[in-house]
């Protein structure tokens, strides 16, 4: 299933960079489908495995142009970002500073991208506060998913900055390069991870 992610990987980056839109529709969604698919060989029917359906899900609304769909993906992915928070707590609690030091980092950025985001200031806000606190939470899980973490609020933070009027050069194959590699680190981490001998409920 990781040699298909790879594939599909390198097809989405190729389809991206050279606006290749029937290819996007096929290996898009392959990205998601094949870490389930690894995390379901490794034993993995989690909450990690369901934030992954949503994400293939958000993966494939967003796939479609307007800002409807944009906000329809959105809430598909603050799904998969509250999936990710509560396996994260379950198994274990980072230390408290974490949780400040990404607070800081959420008001910091959303106060400098505020007046530029119109009508998505809100829905923004709310689904960057999801996806801090996950990336917080998962540093109690290891460089690997904590790297994936990192990832993924880098990629999620590029989209702000495009919706904002801010893209940078070659700015989707960013976006989809952090975004593939954010989803690989988080699923492979998690499926080596040895399970808690005292879970927390």
């Amino acid at each position: 299933m990781l040699g298909l992610f790879l594939v599909a990987a390198a097809a989405e980056l190729v389809a991206v960079a050279a606006d290749l839109t029937v290819l996007q529709w096929i290996a898009k969604p392959l990205l998601a489908l094949s870490l389930i698919g690894y995390l379901l060989r490794a034993g993995r029917r989690d909450l990690v495995t369901v934030a992954l359906v949503l994400a293939c899900a958000g993966d494939v609304v967003l796939l479609a142009r307007g800002q409807t769909w944009f906000l329809v993906g959105m809430v598909f992915f603050l799904g998969t970002q509250i999936c990710l928070l509560v396996a994260f707590l379950r198994r274990s609690r980072p230390r408290w500073p974490t949780f400040v030091i990404g607070g800081l980092f959420w008001l910091t950025a959303n106060a400098l991208l505020w007046n530029h985001l119109g009508g998505l200031r809100v829905p923004i806000l709310l689904y960057s506060l999801a996806l801090v606190a996950m990336a917080a939470a998962a540093t109690g899980h290891g460089r690997r998913v904590g790297a994936g973490a990192v990832l993924f609020v880098v990629s999620d933070l590029l989209i702000g900055l495009r919706s904002a009027g801010f893209p940078l050069p070659a700015h989707d194959v960013l976006v989809m390069s952090t975004y593939a590699a954010a989803l690989a680190l988080i699923a492979t981490g998690w499926a080596n991870a040895p399970e808690p001998a005292n879970p927390i409920d």
